[in-house]
């Protein structure tokens, strides 16, 4: 098999969740690109409209479905209808997440649980309905959880003061190796994508806060995340070309992780 028909995903669905800007619109056009058929969620239509048209614009078919990933009667529906219209779930990308900051010693409960039940409450119960009615009756499937490098670690004295998000992200990690060693058998991957900071609508007050150029200067490769530096490994992650990669992690940040 050639490399192009290993990266093929002609004939494959896909199911992104956040997919209506940031790092799941760019995944949605790399899965799109090579042939996926999309089905986007996030909780503001007029976002997700906005996405399918742009993503039309590039020759790419994809539909929406409006749902909140941190409640449980809107992850069973976003289950329910992306199944009917796409027929099954080959690809499932959880990207959706919330971040809240505070100091550790006052951060509110309520920031806590808006996190922690968006970033993996939401994402688990998800992946249990997809894995359930689709992937395992098919004995087929490629997961693919957005984590985070904030999963890996700490953040530095005097920046970001996010103990929940850090949190959740460590628990995707894990999420995504435990579940890759119970349905391996089925014939699914389950594999995590760490990105570092990429500029988008949750790290904007980041941004402005420390700056671009202080921010890259932390990367051995002097540079933040872009448009681009997602896709390659999202859709080694989705196609076969990752058929025998399962439980990893992969940091896509610049090499910030490395040192």
């Amino acid at each position: 098999m050639s490399i192009k028909q290993l990266l093929d995903l002609s004939g494959r669905t896909a199911l992104i969740t956040g997919g209506s800007r940031g790092l799941g619109l760019q995944i949605a056009e790399a899965l799109g690109e090579m042939g996926a058929q999309l089905m986007l969620s996030a909780r503001k239509e007029d976002e997700l409209r906005e996405a399918v048209a742009h993503l039309a614009a590039q020759g790419i078919r994809a539909g929406y479905v409006v749902a909140d990933g941190s409640d449980e009667g809107s992850i069973d529906s976003l289950a329910h209808e992306s199944i009917a219209v796409l027929g099954h779930v080959d690809i499932l990308v959880n990207n959706a997440g919330a971040t809240w900051g505070a100091p550790a010693e006052d951060y509110p409960l309520e920031a806590w649980d808006k996190v922690m039940d968006l970033n993996i409450r939401g994402l688990f119960l998800l992946t249990q309905a997809i894995g359930k009615r689709s992937m395992i009756p098919r004995r087929y499937g490629r997961i693919i959880n957005v984590a985070s490098i904030a999963g890996l670690a700490g953040n530095p004295p005097g920046t970001m003061q996010t103990i929940a998000y850090n949190t959740s992200k460590g628990a995707v990690i894990n999420f995504t190796r435990t579940l890759a060693g119970e349905w391996g058998r089925h014939g699914i991957t389950v594999n995590a994508l760490a990105p570092g900071f990429f500029p988008s609508k949750m790290t904007k007050g980041v941004l402005a806060a420390m700056g671009e150029d202080r921010l890259a200067m932390g990367a051995p490769l002097q540079r933040i995340g872009g448009p681009e530096d997602l896709k390659g490994a999202a859709l080694l992650f989705a196609s076969n070309a990752g058929r025998h990669i399962t439980g990893q992690v992969l940091a896509v940040d610049g090499g910030v992780s490395a040192v």
